[in-house]
């Protein structure tokens, strides 16, 4: 081979490698944005378990300020308390999980946060389904359980890999709910019976009241001895006067 032709044979080669990992680059580059969860000892019932959670960014417009999660069957949102997390961000339950969000986070930057788990269930893996915002209202979803075709990314959820239950693990006694609040206003319902007793009440009152009363009955027994009396005098002095 000459040397004309070795180094033509080169720089194809040199241009071949460089367009192939260019296009790895490209592929892989989407790919490698998503939320990942992960903790030290991960196994079925196991307690107090701290999760490391980290939402990369795809927006170099915006930063991230909210991410919802749809906790996995086995996980009540009040087993879950917040440990850490970007500055002024906090935690809120919700119906299907919890959001964690605040003050968005730089621009480029990944939002990395930690929960503690009262208990985790007795399974093999736990998807932790996540709904990403950023301050300009961009929304990433991933939720996607099923792996991505070929040559798709897709959008999958964080999945947490779980070891045996240890020996002698057992299911926690369920979170106690939440005590209803006291300062509530009682409802139409409960105060309902309190108007019909003081009805009762007020009717039971009203029949002794009616021809009922001890004073009552005795002026009127008062009153029918005067009448009785009374004639029997004027019968008397009638009597009198026709005699006479």
């Amino acid at each position: 081979m000459s040397r004309l032709t070795a180094s033509h044979t080169a720089r194809r080669l040199s241009a071949i490698t460089f367009l192939a990992l260019a296009a790895s680059v490209a592929l892989a580059a989407p790919a490698s944005a998503h939320v990942e969860v992960e903790t030290k000892d991960a196994s079925a019932l196991a307690e107090n378990v701290t999760l490391d959670f980290n939402a990369e960014t795809e927006s170099d417009k915006a930063g991230i300020t909210k991410l919802e999660v749809i906790l996995p069957e086995g996980i009540a949102p009040a087993d879950v308390t917040f440990k850490e997390g970007p500055t002024d961000w906090k935690l809120e339950a919700t119906d299907r999980g919890y959001t964690v969000g605040g003050p968005k986070v730089a621009i480029g930057e990944d939002a990395a946060y930690a929960v503690t788990v009262r208990q985790l269930p007795d399974a093999k893996s736990l998807a932790f389904k996540t709904l990403q915002t950023y301050s300009d209202g961009r929304i990433d979803r991933w939720i996607e359980l099923e792996e991505p075709a070929a040559g798709e990314h897709g959008s999958p959820a964080p999945v947490l890999e779980l070891k045996p239950a240890a020996p002698g693990a057992k299911p926690a006694s369920p979170t106690p709910a939440a005590e209803p609040s006291t300062a509530e206003p009682s409802s139409p319902a409960a105060s309902e019976p309190t108007d019909k007793q003081s009805s009762a009440e007020a009717t039971t009152a009203g029949k002794e009241d009616d021809g009922s009363s001890p004073v009552l009955i005795t002026a009127l027994a008062v009153v029918v001895l005067a009448l009785i009396g009374g004639g029997l005098w004027w019968f008397r002095r009638r009597g009198v006067a026709n005699t006479a």
